[in-house]
């Protein structure tokens, strides 16, 4: 048994937080809000984010930071991507030991275009932490805390880290393989968000499973193009964290980016949508992260670039989807390897 601390109890925090307490480890989690602690230790549920779940009552909960940040010698952040480092600073002043130190979070910070692990290296003094590692995959917590099988990938450029968040977490309904490409499973955490929430525009629209099949396939090539020219390997993108992650937050009914697509394809204007959200939409902000990386590193993006301007210039869905389709053309493989 380990004693971990989970950092944030939204919806994956709380299932992440299941998973552990399921394992027999020691989980603390913790809440921002005072209530929603008590609301754990007492009622064994968080129904602001998994409504009529029921929690394991060895999981308990605190709003106090300090205390849950030395619980253990494990600390999972999942903290929203635009948290992480006021967190990670907050926790760099209280932490009383090093911890192995993992991430669950999927994005990558603006105008820094810092991917999480660095976030989390600079604001964490080394002396205060060991190994990062993220924990990634294609896994909606609505159906981690229904025990439905689900696999995830722990990746970290020290894989005995790795292979003790692999132990973690492992059960009969809960698989994790291990990956050294930090890069890699980051970047393809972070840009499937972008995908999504396109492909949640093209559903608004109207469009159907042709056009939902292509925003896939070159979002993949995209985030491909993007992850090698960044030093990634190409055969992550090929799995979990990649081609994976991309097809269940492109399709699920589960998937908030998705659902915020899908509203401004219907006619609906961002602030609208995230009003109506009440909850973080990680693509959009990693959208305009996205645009500055391509930028940056000279990656033709071209769907991500639409998305772009559907969310900041104030172009309608159906004039960016005709925009992209009036492209000149291209051959499929040599494009994938970055062509324009």
């Amino acid at each position: 048994m380990k004693k971990v601390a989970v950092l944030g109890a939204g919806s994956w925090g709380t299932a992440i937080a299941f998973v552990l307490a399921e394992n027999g480890h020691d989980c603390l989690i913790w809440a921002r809000r005072s209530e929603q602690a008590e609301e754990i230790n007492q009622r064994h549920s968080n129904e602001s984010y998994l409504p009529g779940m029921q929690l394991p009552h060895s999981l308990k909960a605190t709003a106090d930071l300090a205390e849950a940040a030395n619980h253990g010698d494990v600390v999972i952040l999942a903290v929203p991507t635009k948290s992480m480092r006021e967190v990670c600073a907050e926790l760099n002043s209280i932490l009383d030991s090093s911890k192995l130190v993992v991430h669950v979070s999927k994005g990558i910070e603006p105008d820094s275009l810092k991917r999480i692990s660095e976030i989390i290296e600079e604001e964490i003094h080394a002396s205060k932490r060991d190994s990062v590692v993220v924990l990634s995959g294609p896994s909606h917590a609505e159906e981690v805390v229904l025990r439905h099988p689900t696999t995830v990938t722990a990746a970290s450029s020290n894989m005995e880290a790795a292979e003790q968040v692999q132990d973690l977490f492992m059960n009969p309904y809960f698989r994790v393989y291990t990956n050294n490409d930090l890069v890699g499973v980051e970047i393809g955490a972070a840009l499937k968000n972008v995908i999504a929430l396109a492909a949640g525009v093209s559903d608004g629209l109207g469009y159907g499973d042709n056009a939902k099949a292509a925003l896939i396939t070159r979002g993949l090539a995209e985030i491909t193009r993007l992850g090698v020219k960044m030093g990634a390997s190409p055969l992550t993108f090929s799995g979990l964290t990649g081609l994976g992650d991309l097809i269940v937050t492109c399709t699920s009914v589960h998937s908030r980016n998705w659902k915020a697509g899908n509203m401004l394809g219907q006619g609906k204007s961002l602030e609208e949508v995230i009003a109506g959200m009440g909850m973080i939409i990680e693509g959009v902000r990693t959208a305009k992260a996205v645009h500055q990386l391509a930028i940056r590193y000279d990656v033709p993006m071209p769907l991500s670039e639409a998305l772009y301007t559907v969310l900041f210039e104030d172009v309608p869905p159906k004039e960016a989807v005709d925009q992209l389709m009036k492209r000149m053309k291209k051959q499929e493989v040599e494009d994938l390897f970055g062509n324009r």
